[in-house]
């Protein structure tokens, strides 16, 4: 029996998306990207004009599956592969009419954090935290995490992917790219606000704006995803690569060379 990776559940124009593989950290591998695929599609479908994108558990997401990557026989084809899965997931969210609110209540890591950056309103319980960590184990960032450069600037998006600075819920909001920072038990609350403030605009309106303003800070987000799904993958494929990723599982410092 296949594990449940993602609940869905719609009213009222909005789909609320739930990662619920919590005991895991919401990993971002195949099963859960495809159901999370699924899931905007059903959102797509069912004309929601609000799509929440929130998870279960200490985590929003702790990225990609590193001891899968490190079991796999071609770890490059399986990112590959993997990379282009959640891309398609990204070019769902970022070219959907629907407005996406991502709800980060824990730590958002490695593609995890691009995935919650997704939305075109972010907001962050007092206890999230940011971080791209790929540097950490000798990748580089996928799922548009080149694409933070639009929303948190040139350095601080170079100085996150190459030091793997953490960025909590106040100072991502300071970069401009969380949009609420509250308790963690007010979140639920906030969320609910701003999805009653966004279904009562105009969805035309609120869709064209969206369009415009994301294909002023990025016309082609497809290119830029391809180039990072090629990059990470063949980055997987290296010494260095495998040397992360063992380094990471064995929780011990890599020896790069």
């Amino acid at each position: 029996m296949t594990e449940q990776y993602v609940d869905y559940a719609f009213a009222d124009g909005a789909a609320r998306i739930t990662l619920t593989a919590a005991d895991r950290g919401n990993p971002i591998e195949p099963v859960a990207t495809a159901q999370l695929h699924a899931a905007v599609l059903r959102a797509k479908a069912d004309g929601a004009r609000v799509i929440v994108l929130a998870a279960d558990g200490r985590f929003f997401s702790v990225g990609g599956d590193l001891g899968a990557f490190a079991g796999a026989d071609d770890p490059g084809a399986l990112l590959l592969d993997l990379a282009e899965a959640v891309h398609r997931v990204i070019t769902e969210l970022v070219r959907g009419d629907a407005i996406v609110v991502t709800v980060v209540q824990g730590t958002a890591a490695g593609g995890g954090f691009p995935l919650a950056a997704a939305g075109d309103i972010v907001l962050a319980a007092e206890t999230a935290k940011f971080s791209l960590a790929y540097a950490k184990v000798g990748l580089s960032p996928d799922c548009g995490g080149s694409q933070l450069v639009h929303t948190l600037g040139l350095h601080r998006a170079l100085r996150l992917a190459l030091l793997g600075d953490l960025l909590t819920a106040q100072q991502a909001a300071d970069a401009g790219l969380v949009a609420r920072v509250v308790p963690a038990d007010e979140l639920t609350a906030t969320t609910d606000q701003v999805v009653a403030t966004l279904l009562a605009g105009s969805p035309q309106a609120f869709a064209a704006a969206k369009r415009l303003l994301r294909d002023a800070a990025e016309p082609a987000p497809e290119t830029a995803l391809r180039k990072e799904a090629e990059s990470i993958s063949a980055l997987a494929g290296t010494p260095n690569g495998q040397e992360g990723i063992a380094a990471f599982l064995e929780k011990r410092a890599p020896s790069f060379s």
